[in-house]
């Protein structure tokens, strides 16, 4: 590896600690997900200090060149979040249609009179109609 390499793969992998340190001091990123992307920075530092580190794994997958050995595990990285987030996916989807059926039976079992009413339309003119537009329109 080139030293210009060694520079740039050093400089990502500490610019992408600060940033990830940065998103979740702003509370943009859950301390649950940091750690992955720590690891992965970590791994880019790792890989351009250690060289030789990179050789050895290309030999023992049986890769020709390092390159190779980067992009399939950039590809698995990348699908590996992608099965995450899918399974994340799914439980919220579960979530939101069980917390959706518990609030149709809370309003079912409430009497007519504790409901608020719906929100009304806009009118053609910006203001909202009243219970007379709705007549006027049905007559």
């Amino acid at each position: 590896m080139t030293p210009r390499q060694k520079i740039f793969a050093l400089t990502v992998g500490i610019m992408l600690f600060v940033f990830i340190v940065e998103l979740v001091r702003r509370r943009a990123l859950k301390e649950e997900y940091s750690w992955l992307w720590l690891a992965t920075g970590a791994g880019i530092v790792l890989l351009a200090v250690w060289y030789d580190l990179l050789l050895l794994i290309t030999d023992l997958i049986g890769a020709v060149l390092p390159t190779t050995t980067l992009f399939l595990f950039g590809m698995l990285f990348l699908v590996l979040i992608n099965l995450h987030y899918a399974v994340k996916i799914s439980a919220l989807t579960d979530q939101v249609r069980r917390l959706a059926q518990e609030l149709a039976i809370e309003r079912a079992q409430k009497k007519p009179a504790d409901i608020p009413p719906e929100p009304q339309e806009d009118g053609p003119d910006g203001r909202q109609k009243s219970d007379s537009d709705f007549k006027k329109a049905g007559a």
